[in-house]
């Protein structure tokens, strides 16, 4: 439960901005909206969509900030009176939607904040995902870095021993005795190096960046939408509260991401499925589906990113003052300079928030 995941993290004091009024846009305005979407989704040579906790709402997770969010009844000694068990709770018609968008080819990679495994168990391929915060099925192994898909939540958080010893012995790399991890980040946490660096390419390479669900407080996750700006992208800002870049984004809909899917995938002719337990990864035996980011991957997508954004023709050549790689480093670079101030003040604390 969401409740028992923040209850298991560090003490802080700054949870960031909570209990924002909710805003509601007319249906009118809405299904305005979601016709400008679809439009452009079906422009978009490159989409990227970035998912806060807001998308797992509908499936009895509470998210954060939100009006009824954790922290925020937190802050008023109270809890959620809805919060449904991670193990129980199952993707919601947003999740379904995305993972469905991805196989069609309207979406190419998403980035999520969550950590309640709902992306790996609407069937999303990891290669089309990342985690930055963690995912509550998944165990790293400490000593081959391979990570494990479980099926049951991990009974910790904050990358600690849960007790399991990694099983790789048979094909491959052997390991040895390597001890098993979950892979939730606490507060001091820095993000995963291959996660971080697939988001911040897929993201400065979007024609479109859609936000979903998320509040886009958190540092470096909430500027990842910002990078195609420069490119001549375009960002799209689906959440009910305000949020931190609304005056950047071409258009905000402020409705429930779960009815803005299912107008916009009708609209563009795809049909959502439902929910199907054979396809979802953690209902087969722990620790038979690995869920692995490869440095293959990262140095693939690396050749793809110079050769996009060379086209785009935002950026000097490889060599100048604004190279191509000190543009793929800068997001890294000003991230460990807030990390380095986080350690000096509770307020920073909220820049690199495990959750949203």
């Amino acid at each position: 439960m969401s409740c028992n995941y923040a209850e298991g993290l560090s003490k802080y004091d700054n949870k960031g901005v909570l209990g924002l009024a909710e805003i509601f846009d007319s249906p009118e305005l809405v299904e305005e909206k979601c016709e400008q979407l679809a439009k452009m989704i079906l422009a978009s040579k490159h989409t990227v969509v970035h998912t806060g906790a807001g998308i797992s709402t509908s499936a009895g997770i509470p998210d954060f900030r939100g009006p009824n969010g954790v922290w925020t009844l937190e802050e008023k000694g109270e809890k959620p009176t809805v919060n449904i068990s991670f193990d129980d709770a199952i993707p919601t018609r947003t999740h379904m939607a995305l993972k469905t968008l991805v196989a069609t080819g309207y979406v190419q990679y998403i980035v999520s904040q969550n950590i309640d495994g709902l992306h790996l168990r609407s069937g999303l391929a990891r290669e089309h995902l990342s985690e930055l915060h963690g995912n509550m099925f998944v165990e790293v192994c400490t000593k081959c870095r391979r990570q494990y898909v479980r099926n049951s939540p991990a009974p910790t958080v904050g990358k600690k021993l849960t007790g399991n010893i990694c099983p790789a012995t048979g094909t491959g790399r052997a390991c040895r005795g390597g001890k098993l991890i979950d892979n939730i980040l606490d507060w001091e946490h820095d993000l995963p190096e291959n996660d971080l660096q697939l988001a911040f390419m897929h993201s400065a390479m979007a024609d479109l960046n859609i936000c979903l669900g998320t509040t886009l407080q958190i540092v470096p996750s909430g500027d990842l939408p910002l990078k195609n700006l420069k490119h001549g992208g375009r960002l799209v800002i689906c959440n009910l509260q305000p949020t931190k870049h609304d005056k950047k984004a071409d258009m905000k809909i402020s409705m429930y991401v779960d009815a803005v899917l299912e107008k916009v995938a009708k609209r563009i002719g795809v049909e959502i499925p439902e929910y199907r337990p054979e396809e979802d990864p953690t209902k087969l035996n722990s620790y038979t589906v690995q869920w692995n980011i490869s440095g293959h991957m990262v140095k693939s997508l690396e050749k793809r990113y110079d050769s996009i954004i060379k086209e785009k023709g935002q950026l000097k050549k490889r060599g100048s003052t604004i190279s191509i790689k000190q543009d793929r480093e800068e997001m890294k670079r000003s991230y460990k300079k807030l990390k380095q101030e986080d350690h000096s003040s509770e307020e920073s604390k909220t820049l690199s928030n495990p959750s949203d």
